[in-house]
C-alpha cells in the first residue's frame, strides 16, 4: 500500500539520515522525499512517500515519533488531502514539432521556461496523474530530461500538520 507521510521535525545535523535509516533498516525504500523550511524558524517538513506492509509503516510511525528531533508526524494514508507536484521537462523541438509541443502544453496549463532553438524545457505543477499524462503525450516528441520534485501533500479542512 502507498503511505504518504509528513514529519516536523526541528532543522538540526543528521535529522534526514535518521529518518531515512529508519526506513531502510525496515527494508523500505523512500520513493519520494521533499524536506523545506516551515513558516517556524528552525522546524522543517519532510513528505515522504512509501510502499509496503501497513502493521510495519505503523511501527515505523512511532518510532518516527520518538526520535528527538521529531514534532510531529502525520500518515495521510486514507486521509483527504491535496497533492501537488513540481516537474521540469526537457523536450526536444524540432521545426516540425514546435507547435505541437506548445500547443500540448497549453492544454496541460503549463509553461515554457526556456527555448533553445531545439528544445524547450517545460514548467508543469499537479497531481502527479497530470504529469505522468503530459510526460505520455510528450514522449513522441524525444524527452531529454526530467526533474520532478517529489509530491508534497497538505490535509483538507482540520486535518494537518502544525506544530
Amino acid at each position: 500500500m502507498r503511505h504518504t507521510i509528513s514529519v516536523l521535525v526541528e532543522n538540526e545535523f543528521g535529522v534526514l539520515s535518521r529518518i531515512s535509516g529508519l526506513f531502510s533498516g525496515r527494508g523500505f525504500n523512500i520513493e519520494s522525499l521533499c524536506v523545506a523550511p516551515t513558516m517556524e524558524e528552525g522546524i522543517s517538513r519532510m513528505t515522504l512517500v512509501t510502499t509496503g506492509d501497513d502493521r510495519i509503516l505503523e511501527q515505523i510511525n512511532k518510532q518516527l515519533n520518538k526520535l528527538i528531533s521529531t514534532i510531529k508526524v502525520v500518515d495521510f494514508t486514507g486521509e483527504d488531502y491535496v497533492e501537488r507536484e513540481l516537474a521540469l521537462i526537457k523536450v526536444n523541438a524540432e521545426a516540425d514539432s514546435r507547435a505541437e509541443a506548445l500547443r500540448i502544453v497549453d492544454i496541460f496549463r503549463a509553461k515554457v521556461v526556456d527555448v533553445t532553438p531545439r528544445s524547450y524545457t517545460i514548467e508543469i505543477t499537479g497531481a502527479p496523474a497530470k504529469i505522468n499524462a503530459l510526460l505520455e503525450l510528450l514522449r513522441p516528441m524525444g524527452i531529454k530530461e526530467i526533474v520532478r520534485s517529489g509530491p508534497v501533500v497538505i490535509g483538507r479542512g482540520a486535518k494537518g500538520v502544525t506544530g
